[in-house]
């Protein structure tokens, strides 16, 4: 899990390194990945009866905010929309 979440902000910093429109919204598109999958992880250990369910419970909330909510999945959105813009207006 720790992998998956640090995967999130390397993703995005790897993908603006690049200087490539393509290549960062694909490393983005990675980052809304990982952040999918930090949330597969916590139905893991729920299922799995690890940690404290009420710790869990909470976690999972969270996720499905990051997810649903205008948090991190909807701002990685906006920003692969920004950058499709602005390709297009570079050609």
């Amino acid at each position: 899990m720790r992998k998956a979440i640090v995967s999130v902000t390397n993703n995005i910093a790897e993908g603006h390194g690049r200087w490539q429109y393509k290549e960062n919204m694909r490393f983005c598109r990675i980052a809304r990945g990982s952040t999918e999958e930090i949330l597969d992880d916590i139905n893991v250990c729920l299922d799995e009866d690890y940690g404290q369910r009420e710790n869990n419970e909470q976690l999972k909330g969270e996720g499905y905010h990051l997810i649903c909510g205008a948090s991190t999945i909807a701002k990685i959105n906006s920003y692969i929309a920004y950058l499709r813009r602005s390709q297009q207006g570079s050609k």
